[in-house]
């Protein structure tokens, strides 16, 4: 066990709370909707970058680089000033939804390069230009920008030419729990000495101006040692239980400069400040030369030590500091020979850890291992502290459970008083969505398990506790909207990631994790059931679904045709609901025979889902197209008309996902089930003509439920595996090809909609412009059909083979097209042999600059014809899988496929 592995250990076992330090700030807490106070909901224009500097914070904080306590009460980060900038660089710029050509985007560069799941050891890069910051020319430049151009990016500015930039590193250590050393390293980049104000910045969250505030704390200058050193109290007993006395130390004697995190009311309100001393203190003292701006008496809310640097052409200079419990009575040299060696011993434990979790260089090579490593530590550094009381949000609007329906109407998430958020979450990208988003959370668990499996179960959990979970059983969306609806894989990451767990554990699993899970996904399927099954017929609407703008209309809005959509999306996301909910009952069934009964439920229900999208004969009205091959959304009309919107999308490659295999003896170990199984599929032939079965045994003595008989699936593989459609060089395309040449259109009173293949960002202005799902490859959904291939191949082995590409006569069997399509995904951030990564497209500093080229960015979706990375620069989040697709290429050969499916997938029953 590695010493990583150990401190892991100590968490779970309560001995020592590792977690409690993390890098758990937000890289944005202006524009959200927490913060968003405005009559109209504008959550952009209501708190915008603007204000940041200058405005307190209701609900949270950000910074650069930074990192705070489990409940945000104390908050360390950086600031920069290159002597040009009009303001002080405290938090990452980036364009609103309305200033950007495609919807909003950060506009800098920043790197999450390390860290272990306890964050013993974080490593954090930023890139500082020497020249003013081009804030103006980025928000005019992409404000006259149309959709189908170019995103305008701060390296266009020209402001990284010649290297005249600083490489601002930030480096966390910890001595134990509640110790933590720090290094900010400053590398001037460029050809000539360059001056910059370094300002490593501690501060209290704001918890004692608002209506429920309490004691304010206080941060003072502490004497009488050969350092700088500041004192961090805490007198409010509701909060000095998590966090009472700290000592932030400065190496050397530093100049301190203090002032208080409250709002210059002034400038932002027009109305008198309270104190002379507000957050923008330190920004004006700097900026603007006003010495009364900080407080002389050396107290307050916020410091920072001020450190004026001259850094010589190509050199670097370094800054120690240390954030601690420890007192300096206790600390006599914070800056020792062992302050040091513990950097020395952290990044050797979290080399010795990633060893263990990366497969060895002769299956994967240096390049791959650079990736994965990159892509579990933005999964690391993507934690974020998240405090939201609706309850107290929406009374401080005026809005209570009582307020008239048609007064609440306009107020956002209206209908969630329940929720109380107060905790640690793995955020999708915490610049551009440092808010929550329960599906992409999900597909989060499944690289995190790899290295923090405790951690994956309890975000799991979380998510399905009282305070997250409708009353009504819906799992929240995301803050924009709570109440809107996300696909169902909460059931697929809990098998995943108990089934690993299981499989490190010797065969032993985590059953109290999975009957919580079960419990309340139990509740969560029937708000499906019942609100998005609305003709009981077993299709359903689902809506938004988060594929955003991959149809022909705005799911999440009324049709303009009148009537609703049959999605085939929709349905083939609830079959793999089902069968993941029935692959769940039948393991907790070989424990507990109570749960014989909801094996028998989930069965059937899975039946009944699978035999609705695709009926007995040829119907015009069913989501299956004979003739085409694939499965369409259905339309229908409110004069009971119907038509198939003929799409070729993932909505028609979802269903391949919905398969679930078994081994023939955990069925023989549930008689009663196998029995009622068999009776229900003779009384209903109607639903088993056009689907497997769990009765035809496969390899290995395995039995498969698929919504796909073999014939369907061949035919859907034929167009996945095509390069014109939907195969390409880097991946499964979210739309086929075949649409560039051959646009959807659908034509109604006069309105055309149109669907044509789009292969980078948006041309929509659906939900905002700012993501597309008309073309690009998305890591996540890419996971969710290798893993379907895996299964499919555990099952029919080496015998079945397919073309792929199609029309290349090369036949495959389904491990090899796996491998293939892993491949290519990983490929999108791979050397290739012209020693240039593909996710980088043309930009030529990242493709050849020693200082940028082995930088990974990790974006939210990628072009789906040369694999350039497009919308968010930083979603880890779920493209972050791409480090379980590497461990599967490092591992897997058929002969492992064929003894454990993925891992975990064929449970070794114990009864």
């Amino acid at each position: 066990m590695t010493l990583e592995e150990q401190r892991l250990k100590q968490i779970r076992t309560g001995e020592v709370d590792w977690y409690k330090w993390g890098p758990y700030l937000s890289e944005r807490q202006w524009g959200t909707v927490r913060e968003d106070y405005s009559s109209d909901g504008n959550a952009w224009n209501y708190f915008p970058h603007d204000h940041a500097r200058s405005r307190a914070y209701r609900w949270g904080e950000d910074g650069l680089g930074g990192i705070t306590d489990n409940h945000n009460l104390l908050c360390f980060a950086l600031a920069l000033w290159n002597g040009k900038d009009p303001i002080l660089k405290e938090r990452l710029f980036g364009l609103t939804n309305s200033e950007g050509n495609h919807g909003e985007d950060v506009k800098e560069y920043y790197f999450y390069i390390d860290s272990t799941p306890t964050h013993s050891y974080m490593k954090y890069l930023y890139k500082y230009p020497q020249a003013e910051f081009p804030y103006d020319d980025l928000v005019e430049t992409n404000r006259h920008r149309s959709r189908y151009e170019l995103e305008y990016e701060l390296m266009d500015t020209g402001i990284f030419d010649d290297d005249r930039y600083f490489d601002v590193f930030v480096e966390y250590a910890k001595g134990d729990a509640e110790d933590i050393l720090i290094k900010i390293s400053i590398a001037n980049r460029g050809s000539e000495v360059a001056s910059i104000d370094v300002l490593p910045t501690l501060w209290f969250r704001n918890t004692w101006s608002w209506s429920e505030g309490g004691a304010k704390p206080t941060l003072t200058k502490y004497g009488g040692t050969g350092h700088t050193v500041v004192h961090a109290h805490i007198t409010d007993t509701l909060f000095e239980t998590h966090i009472k006395d700290y000592y932030f130390y400065s190496e050397g004697l530093i100049p301190l400069l203090f002032t208080e995190n409250e709002t210059n009311n002034q400038r932002i309100f027009g109305t008198e400040n309270a104190s002379p001393f507000v957050k923008d203190g330190i920004n004006n003292y700097i900026v603007h030369g006003q010495t009364e701006a900080v407080n002389p008496n050396s107290i307050g809310t916020k410091v920072s030590p001020h450190y004026k640097l001259t850094v010589g052409a190509k050199e670097t200079k370094e800054i120690r500091l240390r954030l601690t419990k420890h007192h300096p009575n206790q600390l006599t040299e914070p800056f020792g020979q062992k302050f040091e060696q513990i950097f020395i011993d952290r990044i050797k434990e979290a080399d010795e850890f990633y060893q263990v979790v990366t497969p060895p260089s002769v299956q994967v090579d240096s390049d791959s291992t650079n990736i994965m490593r990159q892509a579990l530590a933005g999964m690391m550094w993507t934690k974020q502290y998240f405090y939201y009381d609706l309850d107290q949000w929406l009374r401080e609007r005026n809005v209570t459970p009582w307020t008239p329906t048609q007064e609440k109407k306009h107020i956002r998430n209206s209908a969630w008083f329940h929720m109380h958020n107060d905790d640690i979450v793995s955020m999708p990208d915490k610049w551009e969505y440092p808010w929550y988003a329960a599906w992409d959370l999900a597909f989060h668990m499944i690289p995190i398990s790899l290295i923090d499996p405790d951690f994956a179960k309890d975000q799991l959990m979380l998510m399905l506790r009282e305070d997250y979970l409708h009353p009504n059983g819906q799992i929240p969306a995301y803050e924009w909207n709570f109440g809107d609806v996300n696909p169902p894989v909460h059931a697929f990451a809990t098998w995943e990631i108990y089934t690993r767990d299981r499989e490190r554990n010797n065969g032993v699993g985590d059953i109290d994790f999975l009957k919580y899970a079960f419990s309340k996904l139990l509740i969560n399927f029937t708000w499906w059931v019942n609100r998005k099954d609305p003709s009981g017929n077993n299709l359903f609407e689902g809506g938004f679904l988060g594929l955003d703008n991959i149809g022909v209309f705005d799911r999440s809005s009324p049709l303009p045709t009148g009537g609703y959509l049959e999605q085939a999306d929709g349905t083939a996301w609830m079959a793999f609901f089902s069968q993941r909910m029935f692959q769940i009952a039948v393991e907790l069934a070989l424990h507990d025979p109570l749960y014989e009964d909801l094996a028998i439920k989930f069965f059937e229900h899975t039946m009944w889902i699978a035999g609705a999208m695709d009926r007995i004969g040829e119907h015009h009205d069913e989501m299956w197209d004979e003739e085409d091959g694939f499965f369409y959304d259905v339309l229908r009309l409110p004069g009971g008309d119907s038509t198939r919107l003929k799409v070729r999308s993932l909505v028609g490659l979802l269903p391949l996902m919905a398969v679930a295999t078994f081994p023939k003896e955990a069925f023989d170990k549930l008689p009663r089930f196998k029995a009622e199984a068999k009776e229900f599929i003779m009384r209903h032939p109607e639903l088993t003509q056009n689907v497997h079965l769990p009765s035809q045994l496969g390899e290995k003595n395995r039995l498969m439920l698929s919504i796909l008989n073999e014939s369907k699936l061949r035919r859907i593989l034929s167009r996945m595996l095509d390069e014109n459609e939907f195969l390409s060089d880097y991946g499964i395309r979210s739309l086929s090809r075949y649409h560039l040449e051959n646009p959807y259109y659908f034509h109604h009173e006069g309105q055309e909609y149109k669907v044509g293949y789009v292969p980078a960002d948006s041309t929509s202005g659906m939900f905002g412009g700012n993501s597309n799902w008309r073309g690009p490859i998305w890591i996540p959904v890419n996971l969710l059909l290798l893993r379907a291939l895996l299964q499919l191949y555990s099952y029919y082995g080496n015998s079945f083979t397919v073309e792929c590409p199609t029309g290349s006569g090369k036949y495959l069997t389904l491990f090899e097209v796996t491998k293939e399509i892993s491949e290519r995904i990983v490929s999108i951030f791979h050397k290739n042999e012209a020693g240039r990564r593909p996710v980088y497209g043309d930009t030529e500093k990242f493709q050849t600059d020693p200082y940028w080229k082995d930088l990974i960015l990790f974006y939210e979706y990628f072009h789906g014809d040369v694999g350039a990375g497009i919308g968010a620069s930083h979603q880890t989040g779920w493209t972050g899988c791409v480090a379980r697709i590497i461990q599967g290429l490092g591992y897997f050969t058929p002969e492992i496929v064929m003894d454990t499916i993925t891992p975990g997938e064929l449970p070794k029953y114990r009864v």
